[in-house]
């Protein structure tokens, strides 16, 4: 028998595989009426799981998202989110979008976490040593803790207690995934270049201004005196960017 002779169209039909380009991709459990390619999907499952994708950590949903930006975006708007993409700094997340009329029954599917004045000022200084260079930036615990070392508490004076309120701070930039512990040393970290697509030029700028302001506003400190603050007991805390999920991920 000749190729010529061969009836194609009676052939069955052979599937390729799990491919993102694919018209009509295999379920991915019984039911499954999904209109998007599988790896859009989970593009999709992870911007709203985690608080955000690098190219570095997950090389595979960076590229899905790159690859189904449009649709992806279309599928976030339909949930008051707009999709951040830096190709700049490999990253990409999602944030609440601000609505100008806030519908009543609209609902905002990204919570909110409120960040002392030690956990702002720390995300200041990590991205201001982001800023300095696009490579990796690594950082111990001990330099921390000498970014604070020209700052004084009203009420936690003594040295143990400031200590404590910087390790706060840095658990918080860690559970926030800005600082990435290393796993051969838990003081040693690295720091996420999501912080500069997060904390963008102006942000820093109107940060220091805003420091600047309460350190002169001080009672008793003056222009040679280091900043003083009040206590972190939740009456100075301030929203921080949508780094938290709807839920907590594991990161993975």
């Amino acid at each position: 028998m000749t190729t010529s002779e061969i009836n194609f169209d009676k052939l069955p039909e052979v599937h390729q595989g799990d491919s993102a380009s694919s018209a009509s991709p295999l379920p991915r459990f019984e039911g499954d009426l999904s209109e998007l390619p599988n790896q859009a999907c989970w593009a999709l499952q992870n911007l709203l799981a985690q608080r955000y994708i690098s190219k570095d950590t997950h090389p595979d949903l960076w590229a899905w998202t790159l690859d189904h930006r449009r649709v992806l975006t279309s599928r976030l708007s339909e949930l008051d989110l707009r999709l951040r993409i830096s190709e700049d700094l490999e990253v990409a997340y999602t944030e609440q979008a601000q609505t100008e009329v806030q519908h009543p029954r609209a609902r905002k599917l990204l919570r909110r976490e409120p960040m002392t004045t030690y956990a702002s000022i720390l995300a200041l200084q990590l991205a201001r040593i982001a800023r300095t260079s696009r490579a990796e930036q690594l950082i111990g615990r001990d330099d921390i803790h000498e970014l604070f070392s020209g700052i004084r508490h009203r009420k936690d004076r003594d040295g143990a207690a400031i200590r404590n309120r910087v390790d706060e701070a840095i658990t918080k930039m860690v559970n926030v995934k800005i600082l990435v512990a290393s796993s051969d040393d838990p003081d040693s970290f690295s720091i996420s270049p999501v912080i500069l697509a997060v904390m963008t030029g102006q942000m820093v700028d109107e940060l220091s201004k805003e420091f600047e302001r309460l350190r002169r506003e001080s009672d008793g400190s003056n222009a040679d005196e280091p900043m003083q603050f009040d206590s972190d007991d939740g009456d100075d805390e301030t929203d921080e960017s949508d780094w938290a999920r709807a839920g907590d991920d594991d990161g993975n």
